[in-house]
């Protein structure tokens, strides 16, 4: 697999970890808090697969921000949780903010 469809993978394992973090209620439900450990455990062994070709800087800018972007979402649609106008500002230039990065050229090694 290329190391950007392991990327995205990378973000999926870690958006579902952190939205079943949300629904463990501080760890007291068990089949979320498992899928939350797995989750998270998942996303960074593919994060160390992808980092072996490709620059750290670039792949955790682009991991963090959808991750963020992705979580508010989800977390607005699933749990109702508050996405302010300004967080979602925030989120849009974060997100710009790592298009910017991506377009920076920088090569896989």
């Amino acid at each position: 697999m290329t190391p950007w469809v392991l990327l995205v993978a990378a973000i999926a394992t870690e958006v579902a970890g952190t939205l079943a973090l949300r629904g463990s209620d501080g760890f007291t439900k068990l089949l979320p808090s498992v899928i939350t450990v797995a989750g998270y455990v998942a996303s960074f062994v593919l994060l160390a697969i992808v980092l072996k070709s490709l620059p750290v800087g670039i792949v955790y800018a682009i991991w963090s921000a959808v991750g963020i972007a992705l979580v508010a979402v989800l977390g607005k649609l699933i749990f109702g949780d508050p996405v302010p106008p300004l967080a979602m500002a925030g989120m849009v230039l974060i997100v710009g903010g790592v298009v910017l990065v991506g377009a920076s050229g920088a090569k896989a090694h």
